[in-house]
C-alpha cells in the first residue's frame, strides 16, 4: 500500500550545528555579541532545544574563522582583535579584494552592474544605520561575483567576518558614510568604463582609508577605557 503522506526533504536541511552556527555569527558579525563575551554551551544548547553536541561543533567552526576563542576557565568566548591584527586584516584585504575585482571588471556583465548600482544607490540612500553594514558587502560583492575565483571569494568573505562589528563602528561613529558613498561611487564607475586597474586602485584606497579611520578611533576608545578602568581600581 502507498503511503499518503505529507513529507520534507529532510536532507536538504541544515543540521543542527549549522543553524546554530550561522545564528552565533550573525550575532557576533553584527556587534550583537560582544567580544570578551563568554558563550555558554549549556545556555546556548536550552535555547535551541539540544544537546551539547551541536553547540561544540558550531563553536569549533567560530573558532576556525576566528570569531571564537577558548579561555581557560571561561571556555569560548567572542574573539577580540588588537588593532595590529585589524590593521593586518585591512592591508590584507585590499590586497586580496583589489586583485579580485580587477579580475571580475574584466569579465563583467551588465547585469552585474546594474545590481551593484542597485545596491550603491540603496546604500547611499539608506538611512538606518543597522543596514549600512550588511548593503556596504552586497555592493562589493557583486562588484566582485564575476572574479571567476570562488576560493578568493570564499577567503575575503571570512576576512570581513572578522572585521564586519568593527567596520560598523567605522561607518556609524567616524562619519565614515559619507567618505564611503562617494568612494563607492568612484569604484562603480571605474567597473562601469570597465577600467579594471581603476576599480583596483580604488577598491585599495577605499579599504587603506577604512583601515586608518578605524584604527584611530578604536585606539581613542580604548584608550580612554583603560584610562576609565585605572581610576576605577
Amino acid at each position: 500500500m502507498e503511503l499518503k503522506l505529507k513529507t520534507t526533504n529532510l536532507g536538504s536541511m541544515p543540521s543542527p550545528a549549522e543553524v546554530i552556527f550561522e545564528s552565533l555569527r550573525e550575532a557576533i558579525v553584527e556587534g550583537t555579541l560582544h567580544e570578551g563575551e563568554t558563550l555558554r554551551q549549556d545556555h546556548i544548547a536550552q535555547l535551541f532545544n539540544v544537546s551539547r553536541i551541536p553547540v561544540r561543533e558550531a563553536l569549533a567552526r567560530l573558532e576556525e574563522q576566528g570569531l571564537v576563542t577558548n579561555q581557560r576557565h571561561k571556555g569560548a568566548v567572542v574573539a577580540s582583535l588588537s588593532l595590529e591584527e585589524i590593521a593586518e586584516l585591512f592591508e590584507f584585504r585590499a590586497l586580496l579584494e583589489a586583485e579580485v575585482i580587477r579580475q571580475a571588471v574584466l569579465n563583467i556583465s551588465d547585469q552585474t552592474l546594474a545590481e551593484a548600482k542597485f545596491y550603491g544607490d540603496a546604500f547611499a540612500n539608506e538611512h538606518d544605520s543597522g543596514k549600512w553594514a550588511q548593503l556596504n558587502r552586497l555592493f562589493h560583492f557583486a562588484l566582485y561575483k564575476d572574479c571567476g575565483r570562488p576560493y578568493h571569494l570564499q577567503v575575503v568573505d571570512k576576512s570581513i567576518d572578522k572585521v564586519a562589528r568593527y567596520l560598523r563602528a567605522q561607518l556609524v561613529l567616524t562619519h565614515g558614510i559619507a567618505r564611503a558613498r562617494i568612494e563607492h561611487e568612484g569604484i562603480l564607475k571605474a567597473a562601469m568604463a570597465r577600467d579594471a586597474d581603476e576599480a583596483a586602485a580604488r577598491t585599495r584606497a577605499h579599504i587603506l582609508g577604512a583601515s586608518r579611520s578605524l584604527v584611530e578611533f578604536l585606539s581613542v576608545q580604548r584608550s580612554s577605557a583603560a584610562n576609565a578602568n585605572a581610576k576605577a581600581e
